[in-house]
């Protein structure tokens, strides 16, 4: 069995002068995507929704929607694990 590694994702088995072309890129990504390399109206109309949600589980001010709220917040205490977030032991003063 050879000594050698032949894995060519190892740098240590690449040419120098390749690995020194590659190390010259100094990290910067292949392609460039994403918001940034976008055309500028279109970088437009995707910020003007301002973080607004493309559907709503509930219509805003609705009875559901209060509903929701009630039993979201009456949770917090139970996710503490006393089952009181505010409990005083009678003892304190």
């Amino acid at each position: 069995m050879s000594t050698k590694e032949t894995n060519p994702a190892n740098f240590a088995n690449r040419p120098k002068a390749e690995v020194r072309e590659l190390a010259s890129q100094g990290g910067q990504a292949s392609t460039q995507g994403g918001f940034a390399s976008m055309d500028p109206d279109k970088q437009h109309d995707i910020a003007s929704k301002g973080g607004q949600a493309s559907s709503t589980s509930f219509e805003p001010g609705s009875e559901r929607a209060r509903e929701a709220g009630r039993k979201g917040g009456s949770k917090g205490a139970a996710k503490s694990g006393t089952g009181d977030a505010y409990y005083i032991p009678d003892d304190a003063e």
